[in-house]
């Protein structure tokens, strides 16, 4: 089956795991997906990831993270998508939550944080965000 827009699906994927309290998701891996569980991992959202290949198909395990009953993740939406792509340069790249959430920016030097594209100066575009 053949998606237009992959990481919408990863984040509708985890954003209806969380409603129903599953402690793990799956879905279709991607390096790009796999760079951004990584960051989600790297910032606390999410417990946890595996990837695994099942029948020449590689799949993304995430598990994810509860604090006392809730969600870690509150709100998870997607910025710039296929038919509409948003890009900004290091000096305005947006503050989620006055710095309690986190932008995930597509940059040349690879996927990171706003945090990190402010540290290092550079721009792209922006994939999420996530509080």
């Amino acid at each position: 089956m053949s998606l237009s827009d992959p990481i919408g699906d990863m984040i509708a994927r985890i954003k209806n795991a969380q409603s129903r309290s599953h402690k793990k998701v799956n879905l279709p891996s991607s390096n790009f997906k796999i760079k951004i569980a990584d960051i989600l991992k790297n910032e606390g959202f999410i417990k946890d990831f595996k990837v695994e290949n099942i029948n020449n198909k590689s799949t993304l395990f995430l598990e994810l993270k509860y604090h006392s009953g809730n969600p870690v993740i509150s709100a998870f939406e997607r910025v710039s998508k296929p038919g509409r792509r948003i890009f900004s340069s290091a000096n305005s790249l947006p503050k989620i939550n006055n710095g309690l959430g986190i932008a995930i920016v597509s940059t040349p030097k690879g996927v990171m944080t706003d945090i990190d594209a402010r540290k290092n100066r550079v721009g792209g575009e922006i994939i999420c965000k996530v509080f």
